[in-house]
């Protein structure tokens, strides 16, 4: 199954570079990691996405759990702050993951993202409480499974390890040990042992031992400096989250908007994280883009704006394409929590099976009660105090709003809708089709003359014009119409509108739907209302 995911994904990437999706940054001069550029087309399905997620959430919002239309407002804060504004948040001094150095090879890496094999003397599987016998770099335990199955050999000879890998699967890890079958299992490294026994732990990069530090914290935050002078007073940072340009100006938009509690700021723009190992493609990335909303809320309401915020997100997602089982909701257990989430209602993920996280999932949106923490933080680090308060003027009472906050990444769910879309199909043409639902599609439709005589282009070429005034379409009149049903296939268009000889003579033309094959025929005039039906938009 690893395997089978590993194909795929390198089909889905090599797609996404031949068809315009997404490009290597910088890739003249060799690249640089952690960075990706969109194309044309991913451009456009990027787009799609933070278009529909704005107007769902702040231009047409949903009634809430108490029957009344949502009161949400839009910002757009700046990348970078005023320092304090990261101090206040914890993001400053706690913002860190736990990094292991290999002291022979310089190379760095995050202590959870450490997998090994673990075997007991019994032969049984155990999870922490032995020395693993080689160890890998993944995020997942469905990517730990893909490189082991790819480099586990060549790993245990490495080691000197006396054993083999008999058979290796989502099910288990069978070892022949000196002739007689050895369960094995792969897990996380638990960060106890790396400060306990750092020394004896294998290096995921050369299998010897002795070369491992402990690990050390590492702050995720980018370093700039504002003003001519770069030292201590003009340091700042960019934004490793959106969140906190919304806390800042909670009481400027109180002030002067006529919004009232419960009520929502939403924000789609840049944040920047220093990974140390960014990987799988756009997944884990140093640069991306998030689609956050800050609810606030009564505190005694926390629960019930929890509950339905947890199924209102999950329920978009599936609305916009991801209707399969990759889709799933996790609740996080008690020591996942974040430090604001410590004492709320709890904190959710909505997660997707990616290719390179299967048989696992990764996260695509959380769904976190924030409670008050961040409000009070920036009333004690502002020196604002009570000011920063909602004043509820109707119960004459004034209070910290709680928040509730789905944070979801653009970038993550473009590619989920991609992961999705792709599907293998050796009785086309092309060998793959993209089934994209219509309101994400890049292009929404294609209309092709038959052929470039007979008036046919200039009746296309109307249709086009017409069309193009509300949607991505695109017209094209060169190859024969298989090659022109084939590239609108891999790229995911929903319907194709071809003008025939029959046209000429009824103004009828056919729709060719891209999922089933169906055609049929139409009038011109009806086109404008298919679309608009079609797609769900006007």
């Amino acid at each position: 199954m690893a395997q089978e995911s590993a194909s795929k994904m390198d089909k889905i990437v090599a797609l996404c570079r031949r068809r315009a999706f997404i490009f290597q940054s910088s890739e003249i001069y060799g690249g640089i990691n952690g960075f990706w550029d969109y194309g044309p087309l991913g451009t456009e399905l990027k787009r799609n996405l933070k278009n529909a997620w704005w107007k769902d959430i702040v231009q047409c919002p949903p009634a809430g759990p108490d029957g009344e239309i949502l009161d949400m407002v839009g910002l757009d804060s700046t990348i970078i702050m005023n320092r304090r504004v990261w101090e206040a948040s914890g993001h400053a001094s706690g913002f860190n993951d736990p990094m292991v150095d290999d002291r022979e090879t310089k190379q760095r890496f995050r202590a959870d993202h450490l997998f090994g094999l673990f075997i007991d003397a019994a032969g049984a599987a155990s999870e922490g409480t032995e020395i693993p016998v080689v160890t890998m770099i993944a995020s997942t335990a469905g990517e730990a499974l893909e490189v082991f199955e790819t480099n586990g050999r060549k790993w245990l000879k490495e080691a000197g390890a006396a054993m083999k890998i008999a058979s290796c699967g989502p099910d288990g890890i069978v070892l022949d040990h000196r002739g007689a079958p050895v369960k094995a299992a792969l897990a996380p490294v638990d960060g106890a042992l790396l400060r306990r026994a750092a020394d004896r732990v294998p290096s995921p990069f050369t299998q010897k031992t002795g070369v491992l530090t402990e690990p050390r914290q590492f702050n995720l935050m980018f370093k700039t400096f504002v003003g001519a002078l770069q030292d201590e007073d003009s340091m700042a940072y960019l934004r490793p989250e959106t969140a906190q340009g919304i806390f800042a100006n909670f009481r400027n938009v109180t002030d002067t908007c006529r919004v009232k509690v419960p009520f929502g700021m939403a924000q789609i723009g840049k944040a920047f994280r220093n990974e140390v190992t960014p990987r799988n493609f756009t997944f884990r990335s140093r640069e991306f883009e998030q689609m956050e909303i800050e609810f606030f809320i009564h505190p005694q309401s926390a629960e019930q704006w929890y509950s339905w915020w947890r199924e209102s997100r999950f329920a978009w997602w599936q609305s916009i394409g991801l209707t399969s089982s990759n889709l799933q909701m996790r609740s996080h257990d008690r020591d996942e929590l974040a430090h604001y989430a410590k004492l709320g209602a709890g904190t959710s993920d909505i997660e997707y099976r990616f290719p390179f996280t299967a048989p696992g999932f990764g996260e695509l949106e959380g769904v976190a009660h924030r409670t008050d923490f961040d409000l009070r933080q920036h009333a004690e680090y502002s020196g604002l105090g009570d000011k920063l308060k909602y004043f509820d003027q109707e119960k004459n009472e004034r209070y910290f709003p709680h928040v509730i906050e789905p944070s979801a990444g653009a970038d993550r769910g473009t590619l989920a809708l991609i992961c999705e879309a792709y599907h293998d199909d050796p009785a086309r043409p092309s060998g793959v089709v993209m089934k994209f639902h219509p309101r994400m599609a890049p292009i929404k439709a294609a209309i092709f003359p038959l052929v470039d005589k007979d008036g046919m282009p200039e009746i296309a070429g109307n249709l086009f014009r017409d069309l193009r005034r509300t949607w991505n379409v695109q017209m094209d009149v060169k190859q024969n119409i298989g090659k022109r049903y084939a590239r609108m296939d891999e790229v995911g268009t929903p319907f194709c509108f071809t003008i025939d000889t029959q046209t000429l003579t009824d103004q009828t033309l056919t729709v060719r739907y891209r999922d089933t094959l169906a055609q049929e025929r139409i009038g011109i005039d009806r086109v404008r209302a298919f679309l608009a039906d079609k797609i769900g938009e006007n």
